[in-house]
């Protein structure tokens, strides 16, 4: 079977990205198609200076006039990559306040760690910028909810990193569940199954000269500089502490995750959470479990979530797959793949690429389609919707229900690995008020997001 037979009559192309997207109001900042957009980074590490600079060569009369990073040579390194690829030299700052105050900058492109995206995205918006932010968009549900808030009250683009909002293999397999092809749906099962190894501490030392360590902790806490934390040149270890993000949850599960509920249909709140968790695989000591299984009750049907750092032996989807719409990743130790259970048949579907299979009786492929790595997609979409005000495919809402599907995982595990029932309407948990305590985290007097936005 060739990639494109399965489906005849229902393929959806490029040209169904912002099928049915809803219209912002115009504002002064609409750009037309000639117009330039001018961008800032905030974060420069090798995932933000790369996704920016491919996004100024992927559109037109699009540049970045600043690179904001409190890390001096992180930012020097930024710069001069934008140099040589695209010709010309940005500015610097390592106040964030100084790129929303520029009039000249349109909008912005967040890829700090985790525990600044929320804050610095309402910042964004109440400045009147536009935002690109990577994921995990939070790390609590209240401070997603208000990056929701705060995209609606300022009428402000934000476009959540989920990059598979933007591949078409993920279009045409939502439309192949909407049309029944699969039956019903009774169990989905994502995986995030990655490897790793003992996480060992380290002492406190000194802070790093070129490194504003106050303004990198942000809203978080203040802690001596520890290099597990914060690593001058490459990304570093804060993902291993509840203050700055939801653990390998939110780094890579995040992206199953949000994947699965596109494709179903983008359902709403789970109503309740069972999470088991723990440090059993190598036995660190640090603040996220090594492993995860959650499960999520949606009520018709249940989704579970298997995520660590502990199964050397499965592989993400290889790059020459993700690259190449003909090619099919070996599902069964394929590490970042969801399985969709229906009554008609079994979807396998991958992540950032690699496409979709449906499998029947006796392992008979009934239905596929190919899709690459969805990046420059998710880029253009960004782009475009800054020059048309349509909202974008992975807007702020669809962001927040994703990011809370990690956050009610990460709460289940913490307050003792146990089952919560959730009141989706209030974003607050029933009967269980140690749960309901890390909905929101709190923050530096300084760095506070306030109530209302």
């Amino acid at each position: 079977m060739k990639r494109r037979d399965f489906i005849g009559n229902t393929l959806i192309g490029t040209t169904g990205i912002s099928m049915g997207a809803a219209i912002l109001p115009i504002t002064a900042s609409a750009k037309g198609a000639n117009d330039k957009i001018v961008l800032a980074l905030i974060g420069s590490g090798s995932r933000g200076t790369g996704t920016i600079i491919s996004t100024c060569k992927g559109n037109a009369n699009v540049e970045i006039k600043t690179v904001c990073d409190v890390n001096d040579l992180k930012a020097a390194k930024a710069i001069s990559m934008i140099e040589k690829e695209l010709g010309y030299k940005p500015g610097h700052s390592r106040n964030m306040k100084e790129v929303f105050n520029d009039k000249d900058i349109d909008a912005v492109w967040i890829s700090t760690p985790e525990h600044w995206h929320a804050l610095a995205t309402i910042w964004a918006c109440q400045a009147g910028k536009d935002v690109y932010v990577e994921k995990n968009p939070s790390i609590n549900i209240w401070e997603g909810r208000k990056m929701v808030e705060a995209a609606e009250k300022y009428k402000r683009i934000v476009q959540i990193g989920f990059q598979n909002r933007s591949a078409p293999y993920g279009f045409s397999a939502r439309e192949y569940i909407k049309s029944g092809k699969l039956g019903r749906i009774v169990q989905v099962k994502s995986y995030n199954m990655l490897g790793g190894g003992k996480w060992v501490a380290k002492p406190d030392t000194e802070v790093p000269p070129g490194l504003d360590w106050d303004a990198w902790l942000g809203p978080s806490p203040y802690v001596p500089y520890n290099p597990n934390i914060h690593d001058m040149e490459s990304r570093g270890g804060w993902g291993n502490y509840w203050a700055y993000s939801g653990g390998v949850l939110a780094d890579d599960a995040s992206h199953v995750l949000d994947l699965a509920r596109m494709v179903l249909g983008d359902p709403g709140h789970p109503k309740s959470i069972y999470g088991w968790g723990g440090n059993h695989a190598w036995g660190s000591l640090k603040e996220t479990p090594e492993f995860q299984s959650i499960t999520f009750d949606f009520g018709d049907y249940t989704h579970t979530c298997d995520s660590g750092n502990a199964t050397n032996y499965m592989k993400k989807t290889p790059n020459n797959i993700r690259m190449d719409p003909t090619l099919f990743p070996d599902w069964r130790t394929n590490a970042t793949r969801t399985e969709i259970y229906g009554t008609e048949g079994l979807m396998y579907l991958g992540r950032h690429g690699g496409g979709w299979q449906v499998k029947g009786e006796d392992s008979v492929l009934i239905a596929q389609d190919g899709g690459i790595f969805p990046d420059v997609d998710h880029q253009k979409n960004f782009i475009e919707s800054l020059r048309t005000r349509k909202k974008p495919n992975g807007d702020a809402e669809q962001g927040q229900l994703s990011a809370s599907l990690v956050h009610l995982g990460n709460i289940a595990y913490r307050v003792g690995n146990k089952r919560l029932d959730f009141d989706p309407e209030n974003e607050r948990f029933i009967g269980n008020e140690d749960a309901n305590k890390l909905i929101r985290t709190a923050s530096r007097d300084h760095y506070k997001i306030p109530e209302i936005v």
